[in-house]
């Protein structure tokens, strides 16, 4: 056995060897902070470029895109729409009734253009994520690992929502959809028995068409309001202005987006540097809690 007297004399050698792996550790800590950091501003900043706005005022500035709407398994609905940054500034809309296979034709007024929500929230949600990797200065030091998982999980909160709001159509009533500011774009005016409804689900953009029929006040039809939906089917009913209806067809149409698949990818890999950094930090807190002596 060893005496207490050699162990204690190689305690300092010990405690000297355990200092240079901890400031080896701590050097390369340091690194992949950095690293990560450069790699995540680098995919923040490319989906921020593409929900990026101009300063007001330029609106006009960016880009205009034109989309064929199309479905693989239908013809009823076919049109052309013109998205810019978050707005769809125009609609060329023509709808096939079901019964007669007249040709209805709709396009927005040229007064008027639809703001798509869940881009401009995405936007929002990616603007401050940047905000919060930005928000200190360059030369800063990250003092303890807490510090930099309480601003990964901060940033990966707003890329979480971010990414959400593309993946998740808002639900709606019919009731909503009847009185959306939506109905009252369009020239010539949608007749009484069509509406729309245009959502982005991941990256496509797509409208949505339903064409209703008056339930007549003394019909012995099981009335059942139905709820909110992001595609309601045929057969749902609801009330409006003392009047019932009823889905009598539904038409889906879309189109494929690039850029909105282009951000999806970043706000994904962003959320995995988040996570890896995250335990890279786990990694190096347990070594630094080790004591060996």
């Amino acid at each position: 056995m060893r005496s207490i007297q050699e162990k204690s004399a190689e305690l300092p050698e010990m405690m000297y060897l355990q200092c240079q792996r901890q400031q080896v550790h701590y050097t390369d800590y340091a690194f992949i902070l950095t690293v990560s950091a450069i790699l995540l501003c680098f995919c923040q900043q490319e989906a921020s470029r593409r929900f990026s706005m101009p300063t007001p005022g330029l609106e006009s500035q960016l880009k205009q895109e034109n989309f064929i709407l199309g479905s693989s398994t239908m013809d009823q609905v076919k049109g052309v729409l013109t998205l810019q940054g978050e707005a769809l500034t125009q609609a060329d809309i023509n709808l096939k009734v079901a019964k007669s296979s007249q040709v209805l034709h709709f396009q927005f007024r040229e007064d008027k253009q639809w703001k798509l929500q869940q881009i401009q929230d995405a936007r929002n949600h990616v603007n401050q994520a940047l905000q919060l990797l930005n928000s200190r200065d360059e030369s800063y030091h990250f003092k303890t690992g807490a510090e930099v998982n309480k601003l990964m999980d901060a940033v990966m909160l707003q890329l979480t929502r971010a990414r959400n709001r593309l993946t998740t159509p808002a639900s709606m009533t019919l009731p909503e959809l009847a009185t959306s500011g939506l109905m009252k774009m369009f020239t010539p005016p949608m007749p009484g028995d069509v509406m729309v409804n245009f959502y982005i689900n991941l990256s496509k953009l797509c409208l949505t068409v339903y064409q209703l029929h008056v339930l007549p006040p003394n019909t012995t039809k099981n009335f059942k309001p139905a709820g909110s939906s992001v595609l309601h089917n045929p057969g749902a009913m609801f009330e409006l202005n003392n009047n019932r209806f009823e889905v009598s067809h539904v038409h889906k149409v879309e189109c494929v987006v690039p850029w909105l698949n282009d951000s999806l990818v970043f706000f994904t890999i962003s959320l995995q540097l988040c996570q890896q950094l995250k335990d890279k930090i786990s990694v190096f807190s347990s070594f630094w809690n080790y004591r060996p002596f």
